[in-house]
């Protein structure tokens, strides 16, 4: 007799998560409780262990942060401790090329004998969230981690999302996982200690989601890009927490926080970008080689008639204002049979959403459109022009 199959149960969970992020100076001032009521947001009863990691180039802008932190904790051992020595880890994107820095601490956690109810703490820029946030998500299936993000790109995009991942294989982000974390503390006394190339490279994801979601503070960005540039402390801080509302309001409300589908809006400008980092091999900042592919991108829409010339106009002229990129070397390098390799990223993009390319495109700015394929010719004028304006 022939078998069918049997469908015993359809099953549905629903997982709710909610972490809070903030802002605000002195995170480690013992007189501010942000960070200790944090900790203890779940009223549990007991004292939180915390094992914090540290960007050791944070220690070299700032070397009395690691006693500054011991003295927080020493300040409201009541509720929290810390677990351990505080460990130094190298930042930046050599962090997330190197899984030795992954094992390395998973290694700490497992010396530690963290719980899940014990809190992983890493300070740091974008690539040490990741890449720290990433092991966290791995040992006991994951453990509680409060970001504290250090940088500009980091406090206004990376640290505020969901997901963990690091470089593996050639690619960006191979590897990841989402793991939304216990909490996103950010101290703006940080981004004073950044070096100037750091603290530009974060506007290039504020002009990134301002042009597919928000027009007004797209001219904002215009409008202020010269006073960015000079560190201006009132326009970055508004900067930052108006990039960061908008990328929690996406991942909140757009319908898909665990990107199961195929769009990535919040990637717009990243299909090049990402391609531009492995090939300059990463001498490009994650933010420098989005300033680039947001150039180009915004070229095609132009292009394609999805945005006025003005638009393109004031985006490339806000770039240049804050200092950022429009141009590098290996944006024009060729392939054997004169096409651009850069358009490899395309394939890798596709890849990585899943089977279908989906291309996020202005249309016109402050909106979105998605599309499905790019015309490679229009691509390679578009490397054309921004070559010349950018020599211009």
């Amino acid at each position: 007799m022939k078998q069918h199959p049997v469908i015993l149960a359809h099953q549905k969970l629903t997982v709710p998560f909610d972490y809070p992020v903030a802002f605000t100076r002195g995170l480690f001032d013992p007189g501010n409780l942000l960070l200790s009521h944090t900790l203890d947001r779940l009223k549990e009863k007991r004292r939180h262990r915390v094992f914090v990691c540290l960007d050791a180039g944070m220690v070299r802008a700032q070397p009395d942060l690691p006693a500054r932190i011991t003295a927080y904790f020493e300040a409201h051992r009541g509720t929290i401790e810390l677990a351990g020595r505080i460990e130094k880890v190298r930042g930046g994107e050599a962090s997330k090329t190197d899984f030795n820095t992954v094992t390395q601490a998973i290694g700490w956690m497992a010396e530690r004998k963290l719980c899940r109810h014990s809190v992983v703490m890493v300070i740091g820029g974008g690539s040490l969230l990741d890449v720290i946030g990433f092991a966290a998500s791995l040992v006991h299936r994951g453990l509680r981690v409060v970001r504290v993000p250090t940088t500009v790109v980091a406090q206004n995009d990376v640290g505020v999302g969901v997901k963990t991942g690091i470089d593996y294989l050639g690619g960006k982000n191979f590897l990841g996982t989402f793991a939304p974390p216990f909490a996103v503390l950010n101290d703006f006394d940080f981004l004073d200690a950044l070096s100037q190339r750091d603290w530009v490279a974060g506007i290039a994801e504020a002009f990134k989601v301002a042009m597919i979601k928000d027009r007004r503070f797209f001219r904002f960005l215009c409008t202020h890009a010269a006073r960015l540039h000079q560190r201006d402390r009132a326009a970055m801080e508004k900067l930052v927490i108006t990039c960061a509302r908008l990328h929690l309001d996406h991942i909140r409300s757009g319908g898909d926080p665990f990107e199961t589908g195929s769009a990535r809006p919040l990637d717009f400008g990243h299909w090049s970008a990402h391609q531009l980092e492995v090939m300059s091999g990463y001498v490009l900042r994650h933010g420098e080689a989005v300033a680039i592919g947001l150039a180009l991108d915004a070229f095609y829409a132009a292009a394609k008639g999805l945005i006025p010339a003005t638009e393109l106009h004031a985006l490339l002229t806000g770039l240049r204002a804050s200092s950022l990129p429009l141009w590098h070397k290996v944006l024009g390098r060729k392939e054997p049979d004169g096409s651009l390799v850069v358009l490899r990223g395309l394939e890798k993009f596709r890849e990585h959403l899943g089977g279908e390319l989906t291309i996020t495109l202005p249309a016109p700015v402050g909106k979105r459109i998605e599309v499905h394929s790019l015309d490679h010719q229009t691509l390679t004028e578009g490397v054309a022009f921004l070559k010349l304006y950018a020599n211009s």
